[in-house]
């Protein structure tokens, strides 16, 4: 099908969002994307012919079956892997060079720093003096909920609090675009939704461009301006979706929305069938 960018007058009206900035974040643009690898029984296409636009400022979903090359698109944006085929571009509105950071799903924090270090550490490696970079992390510990638990260490908290840490250590750096692989999957129901709509708090304010994988369509619905729905392997592009709620958004006021069913129902049947069409295209390969 032919890919079509998010209109710019849903990016642009973060705007008037209360307490937002301006849409500040990279835009990204794969064309033709593909990712190859080389296995003892031959090549195995995990992409093939990604091609899709994410505006600055916009919220952008991957769903789609295990294995059809989620995570392996966002390693290839984040840098952490190279294309075998196709082209990938990555600009700020302003010419500069973007800059991106990572939040992954699980323990990612580092057990034997404070959740204030934790944050800090990427300042660290920039070098930023130690005061500013104290400061910038107390600010964020703050604006995730953590501001009294500047000196704990990740094991004397929670898991949906480690992971608010690792949000708040991704956006240390400023970068103009946030890459997140399933970053609540391991979570409790109730923790995963607090997050969620702690998420689109933070997102309202710094206008990151964010790209995020979840296998979730409930949290692709609630946080999405566009959902990207990947078909089985090799995964390629089969749907773009662009999601109508307004913003500000709430898990309940979503769900409360009779398009929500609508929308959830339409991705949930085209995942539906390219896992069934994946497990018959194995199934054929089974000997006799």
């Amino acid at each position: 099908m032919a890919e079509a960018a998010l209109p710019r007058s849903r990016a642009a009206s973060r705007d008037v969002v209360a307490g937002a900035t301006a849409a500040t974040g990279a835009r990204v643009v794969a064309q033709g994307l593909g990712r190859r690898f080389q296995t003892p029984h031959g090549p195995v296409d995990a992409l093939r012919d990604v091609s899709v636009t994410v505006e600055p400022g916009t919220f952008c979903v991957i769903v789609g079956p295990s294995g059809c090359g989620k995570s392996t698109l966002l390693r290839l944006v984040a840098a952490l892997d190279r294309p075998t085929s196709g082209a990938l571009t990555i600009s700020r509105p302003d010419g500069r060079q973007p800059t991106n950071a990572m939040v992954f799903q699980g323990r990612s924090v580092f057990p034997w720093l404070t959740l204030r270090q934790n944050v800090a550490y990427g300042l660290k490696l920039r070098g930023v003096p130690r005061r500013e970079r104290g400061d910038r992390a107390d600010a964020l510990l703050a604006m995730v909920g953590l501001k009294g638990f500047a000196r704990a260490y990740p094991h004397q908290i929670s898991e949906g609090m480690r992971q608010r840490v690792a949000i708040a250590r991704a956006l240390a750096v400023d970068p103009d675009l946030l890459l997140m692989d399933e970053p609540f999957g391991a979570l409790d129901e109730q923790t995963r939704y607090l997050l969620q709509e702690e998420l689109l708090r933070i997102w309202d304010r710094t206008g990151k461009t964010v790209l995020f994988v979840t296998h979730s369509i409930d949290e692709a619905l609630i946080l999405a301006d566009r959902i990207v729905v990947m078909a089985a392997q090799p995964g390629t592009v089969r749907e773009v979706i662009d999601v109508p709620f307004s913003r500000p958004r709430t898990l309940t006021g979503v769900r409360s929305d009779p398009v929500f069913t609508s929308l959830f129902g339409d991705i949930w049947g085209m995942i539906r069938e390219e896992v069934t069409r994946s497990r018959a295209a194995q199934e054929a390969e089974l000997p006799r």
